[in-house]
């Protein structure tokens, strides 16, 4: 179902509550939060979900941080912030979205962006933080945990051993020879909003450079870390 404008708030409301549990007191916050900026239509006072999506991705953050530290009581903080960057990057975001189909419920102005959205891991992941921060305005912080821990549970389990990622094992790499941080620079960025690729390269001051190419900031610094790990490799060979 497409729901285009404000007088079907109360109707979007009925269908998030049949999909999530969740009822909206106030039906408008989902509104937005379900807004992709191609819905506002002429409107410039119609709000789309980046702000809420601002919020959501904290929200998210705080309540994964609090339950990883209450159900590890033994883990170290590296384990634990490995298993939190797992939990919340945006590709995780988006498989929940596509489970609870929030791209199916999204106030879009056109068929083909609704096509595009639903293929886009940024545009999912938004949407799913956006709705987060929505329930945590509607109903606190209480309630926005309840989603979250009902939704990410599942996965607790499948991250318990979660490695580290580029990025951190070059900036572990560098801290353990004594070297600079890890400096990243973007480069460029190409494609259009729904489908954007972005250039970014990775510098440690004596030691190299390498770039990297992603469908995100983060996914290119990750391919840039990556780069320049296996050309400390491929030297020390």
């Amino acid at each position: 179902m497409t729901v285009r404008d404000d007088s079907d708030s109360g109707k979007l409301a009925e269908l998030f509550e049949r999909r999530v549990g969740y009822r909206f007191r106030n039906p408008d916050i989902l509104v937005q939060a379900l807004t992709h900026s191609a819905g506002k239509g002429r409107d410039a006072r119609t709000r789309d979900y980046q702000r809420l999506e601002f919020l959501g991705d904290r929200v998210l953050g705080l309540v994964i941080a609090e339950a990883l530290f209450r159900r590890y009581p033994e883990r170290e903080e590296g384990t634990l912030a490995r298993q939190l960057n797992h939990l919340v990057r945006k590709e995780t975001c988006a498989d929940i979205a596509r489970q609870l189909g929030l791209a199916e419920l999204m106030r879009t102005g056109e068929t083909t962006h609704r096509r595009q959205a639903e293929t886009s891991v940024n545009v999912l992941g938004d949407l799913c933080e956006s709705t987060i921060a929505a329930i945590y305005l509607d109903g606190g912080l209480e309630a926005a945990k309840k989603f979250i821990i009902s939704q990410w549970e599942p996965l607790f389990a499948r991250y318990e051993d979660a490695p580290r990622d580029p990025k951190s094992a070059l900036q572990e790499w560098a801290a353990a020879r004594g070297l600079p941080a890890p400096q990243y620079h973007d480069v460029a960025r190409s494609g259009p909003d729904h489908a954007p690729r972005f250039s970014v390269e990775v510098e440690i001051e004596g030691v190299g450079r390498a770039g990297g190419i992603g469908s995100s900031k983060r996914k290119a610094q990750q391919a840039a870390a990556a780069a320049l790990l296996e050309q400390q490799k491929d030297d020390r060979e």
